[in-house]
C-alpha cells in the first residue's frame, strides 16, 4: 500500500508562499489543506486561487473548516449560511474531504476565538451528531473531526477519544489526529503522548496534523501551559513518537504540517519550517506501509431530523460560561454556578485562566 501524502496547511500571506516555494518547485508538497471559511468574507489573491485550483484539479486538495462550531446548542442563521457557502465552495473546487473541529465556539455575543471543549453528555452528543449530519448532508465527500488541544480537566482529555468515536459513528466519519493538540494535553496534565493517543479510535484516523506552539506562564506560578498557537517548530517529542503513531493508524491517508503564515518572516523561520517538512518526509519514508489498507468511504447518506436539535438549557450554560471566561471571573467562583452540562467542579484553575486569556485575545473589546 502506498504511503500517506505529505502536505501543508496553506496560508494566504506572501511570506508563507516565499517560504514554501522550494517545496512547490520540486514537487514535494503532495497535498494542500485549505481553511476555506477563513475567506468567506475576503477575496483570495490571484496566486492563491491558481494554486488551490491546481491542487483541486489534481485531486490533492483538502478542506478544513474553522467556524462551523459543532456543539452550539442553538441553531442560528449563521450556521445555515455557513453550510450554504460550503455547498458553493465544493461546487467550485474539488475537495477530497472536509473537516471541522471538536468543541463549541460561538454564542450570541462571543463569535471569535478557539473551540472550547464540551463534556460527554447525552444532550451534547445528540447536538453534535445533528450538526455533523447537516454538514455531511450537503456533501458527497467524507467528513472528519479534529481532536481539540484545550481541555479544562484530565477527564476531558481521557473522554475525548470516546466522544469522537460516538460522534462520527452515524455518518461514517473519520478523525484528524492532531499530535500537537495531544502534546498540549500531555504537557498540561502530566500524561504521556502515546498514553493519550491510545485513547483514540486509531482505525478511524485518516489524517494527522503536526505543528508547533508556545508556552504560557501559569498565572498561579505552578507550571507552564502549552498552547496550540501554530507559531513555532514541531517539538522533538512529537517527531520521536510519530513513527509509532504512523504504524498504528492503518487507514491514514494524509499528513499535514501547520504553521500560521505571519509567523514565517525571517530566513531562519523559513528554514525551520522547511527543516520540519523534510524531517517528517524522512520519517514517513522510513516507515513500513506494506500491511496497510486505507478504506474510509461514506456508506450511506445520513438522514437528518427536520429541525436542528437545540437545547435551551445547554445554550444558556454555554453563554454563561463564555461570559464568565470573558469577564475574568476567579476560578473558584465557577463552582458557585449549578452547571448541568459542564463539570466545573473538576476543572483545573490554571486551565480556566488560560481559557480566559484566549477569549480576551480574540474578543478584545
Amino acid at each position: 500500500m502506498e504511503k500517506p501524502f505529505l502536505g501543508i496547511s496553506m496560508m494566504a500571506e506572501a511570506d508563507f508562499l516565499t517560504a514554501i516555494l522550494p517545496l512547490l518547485r520540486d514537487g514535494s508538497i503532495d497535498v494542500l489543506e485549505w481553511s476555506f471559511d477563513t475567506f468567506y468574507h475576503a477575496e483570495e489573491p490571484d496566486w492563491l486561487t491558481r494554486l488551490l485550483n491546481f491542487y483541486s484539479q489534481n485531486n490533492r486538495l483538502l478542506g478544513h473548516g474553522v467556524y462551523y462550531s459543532l456543539f452550539d446548542a442553538k441553531w442560528t442563521e449563521r450556521q445555515s449560511m455557513w453550510l450554504q457557502k460550503l455547498k458553493e465552495e465544493v461546487q467550485q473546487r474539488k475537495y477530497n474531504h472536509i473537516t471541522e473541529h471538536f468543541g463549541f465556539m460561538n454564542t450570541e455575543n462571543f463569535h471569535q476565538g478557539v473551540p472550547l471543549p464540551v463534556s460527554l453528555h447525552p444532550k451534547t452528543l445528540e447536538i453534535g451528531k445533528d450538526r455533523l449530519c447537516r454538514l455531511q448532508e450537503v456533501l458527497e465527500i467524507p467528513v472528519g473531526i479534529e481532536n481539540l488541544a484545550f481541555s479544562f480537566s484530565i477527564d476531558d482529555v481521557k473522554q475525548q477519544g470516546i466522544f469522537l468515536e460516538k460522534l462520527i459513528e452515524d455518518t461514517d466519519g473519520f478523525l484528524i489526529l492532531d499530535l500537537h493538540n495531544i502534546y498540549c494535553q500531555a504537557c498540561n496534565f502530566g500524561l504521556g503522548i502515546e498514553e493519550i493517543v491510545r485513547l483514540y479510535p486509531l482505525e478511524k484516523v485518516r489524517e494527522i496534523h503536526l505543528s508547533g506552539g508556545s508556552w504560557q506562564t501559569s498565572p498561579y506560578g505552578k507550571r507552564r501551559i502549552r498552547r496550540d498557537t501554530h507559531d513555532d517548530t514541531v517539538p522533538a517529542e512529537i517527531l520521536a513518537v510519530l513513527p509509532s503513531v504512523l504504524s498504528q493508524c492503518e487507514n491514514l491517508e494524509y499528513v499535514i504540517i501547520e504553521r500560521l503564515g505571519h509567523t514565517i518572516q525571517t530566513e531562519t523561520e523559513a528554514k525551520d519550517f522547511l527543516d520540519d517538512f523534510l524531517k517528517v518526509k524522512a520519517i514517513i519514508g522510513a516507515s513500513e506501509w506494506n500491511s496497510r489498507h486505507k478504506e474510509i468511504k461514506i456508506k450511506k447518506k445520513p438522514e437528518c431530523a427536520g429541525r436542528p436539535v437545540e437545547d435551551e438549557g445547554l445554550y444558556r450554560e454555554q453563554t454563561i460560561l463564555t461570559k464568565l471566561l470573558f469577564d475574568n471571573v476567579k476560578a473558584d467562583h465557577f463552582k458557585d454556578f449549578d452547571f448541568q452540562y459542564f463539570k466545573t467542579e473538576n476543572w483545573d484553575p490554571e486551565m480556566i485562566r488560560t481559557a480566559q486569556n484566549i477569549i480576551k485575545k480574540w474578543n478584545p473589546y
